[in-house]
């Protein structure tokens, strides 16, 4: 498993959290598993913290008029439509108790995968990451792209906590897991990701 050395080599890993924001997970575009895995994706957070891992919280803050959103998605910014996770918006915001420390890093997406169009891999490569772990919405989608990308680029270990993502239904969430873990993606539940930190937290 990727996360296995402890102590100071934790430097090399870094918890993603994917579009964990209020419209998505309880507003117009809300994904049906979402609210489910709210309290496992904060317990991520907090173990690691604990372990000193970097935490990158990965976003849409779109446009209000939608010049910067997939063009699939142009209809949601028209006049008389709610504006998803626009920049500024209530709905943009994290979910309710998951807070942005000072430490942490914030960045910006605009497409599916948090490496497309952003300096993410940069950001990681400079700070000698080379571990990621993956949690957030949604699996089929933005979770998939962002973690074949990894695999791509060639971070030495991804994980997909498995009940800390979420899809529409069960079945695409699992159809989603079992192709990442064919690629060499680890898919631990949340308890069997803890389990592999515990000796590592005073």
């Amino acid at each position: 498993m990727a996360l296995e050395d402890g102590g100071g080599k934790w430097k090399n890993v870094a918890l993603l959290v994917i579009d964990m924001q209020k419209d998505f997970i309880s507003g117009p575009v809300k994904v049906k598993g979402g609210e489910a895995i709210v309290p496992n994706v904060i317990k991520a957070v907090q173990v690691a913290r604990k372990c000193g891992i970097h935490i990158v919280w990965v976003v849409r803050e779109i446009d209000p008029l939608g010049r910067d959103v997939e063009l699939f998605r142009r209809h949601f910014y028209t006049a008389a439509k709610t504006k998803v996770a626009s920049k500024g918006s209530v709905g943009a915001e994290l979910v309710d108790g998951l807070i942005i420390e000072e430490n942490d890093y914030k960045l910006v997406k605009t497409r599916f995968s948090a490496f497309l169009n952003t300096h993410l891999h940069s950001y990681l490569h400079t700070n000698g990451i080379t571990d990621l772990v993956i949690t957030g919405v949604q699996t089929p989608n933005c979770i998939r792209q962002t973690v074949f990308d990894a695999v791509s680029l060639d971070y030495k270990h991804v994980s997909v906590i498995t009940d800390g993502t979420a899809a529409a239904t069960p079945d695409v969430h699992t159809a989603n897991i079992f192709d990442m873990k064919n690629i060499g993606v680890v898919t631990p539940t949340l308890e069997e990701w803890c389990q592999s930190t515990e000796k590592y937290i005073s």
